[in-house]
């Protein structure tokens, strides 16, 4: 097979695991960075390109692996690889929807599937009603858009919860509160499934000084049983988003697993080296399954 892995760069660690396996696996594997690709509408047929070079028809399937700063784009691009019949490891929507983390929990909750309670507004004239909402402070605030563990605050007073919530509202910064589970003890999970399948899960656990439970932010790991009902929520997420491939972020709260987010291109390092599971591998055994087509 030929396959195309849209990313803007090989020298990121999961996007490099990725490739390699294909290429053990022996396919074709192009990097392509789809921050230079380019779509032609019109004419009898549209065109993808890649700087000057037609790629439209050149791959069997493509892993998307896009940025946060560009994931309109990447998106679009991912669309008409979609429209002209080439298999994605995740539908151009439920990037977009994965990454704002406002239309996930929306259609979360719509879906019956539990989330902390979160409220989201631009008005910052009844910022305390806010908070009181979520049942007073401490509140966690999110950019809607953060990734990583970027963009996530703490704010363990209704004064300090206020001065930051102003200030970003100020900025013009879309955000969103959730009520903070103390019984989570800093502590969520990591699920990462694979074509409705889960393949691997972890346990992360923040540091001494920071309650964000992120490997990038040196959060320990650790290999973890799920119950069913964490299972369930793992699976479900996936699909209702539309996402072949995803990391779904999970805490335990009292009144049972709530789901904190789902990422459509999730880190594959802190995985695999807890789990000891070649998720990688995994990746390519589901596009093997899904990716052929007949070309035109």
């Amino acid at each position: 097979m030929d396959i195309a892995i849209l990313s803007v760069s090989l020298n990121v660690y999961s996007t490099a695991r990725i490739a390699d396996e294909f290429e053990k696996a022996g396919h074709y594997v192009e990097h392509i960075d789809h921050t230079k690709c380019s779509v032609q509408l019109g004419g009898s047929k549209p065109r993808i390109f890649f700087g000057t070079d037609n790629i439209t028809d050149e791959f069997d399937a493509i892993v998307p692996r896009i940025g946060t700063t560009v994931t309109r784009h990447g998106a679009a691009i991912v669309k008409q690889f979609e429209m002209n019949h080439v298999f994605s490891t995740a539908k151009s929507l439920g990037i977009v929807r994965a990454r704002n983390k406002v239309a996930t929990l929306q259609m979360m909750s719509k879906k019956g599937i539990p989330v902390p309670k979160t409220v989201f507004s631009i008005n910052p004239n009844n910022v305390d009603a806010q908070i009181e909402l979520l049942g007073g402070a401490p509140v966690i605030i999110k950019l809607q858009e953060g990734t990583q563990g970027k963009g996530v605050i703490l704010a363990e007073s209704k004064k300090s919860a206020k001065s930051v919530i102003d200030t970003l509202y100020n900025m013009n910064t879309s955000i969103l509160l959730q009520e903070y589970i103390e019984e989570a003890n800093g502590e969520d999970l990591r699920i990462v499934v694979v074509g409705n399948k889960i393949v691997a899960s972890m346990k992360r656990t923040s540091g001494l000084d920071d309650f964000r439970s992120n490997v990038h932010r040196g959060a320990a790991t650790q290999k973890v049983q799920l119950t069913p009902r964490e299972k369930f929520i793992a699976i479900n997420a996936t699909q209702h988003l539309g996402l072949g491939v995803a990391g779904v972020d999970l805490i335990r709260s009292n009144n049972g697993p709530l789901l904190i987010e789902v990422n459509a291109s999730p880190g594959l390092k802190g995985i695999e080296e807890a789990t000891g599971v070649n998720v990688a591998k995994c990746i390519v055994q589901y596009v093997e399954r899904h990716g052929k087509r007949t070309r035109k």
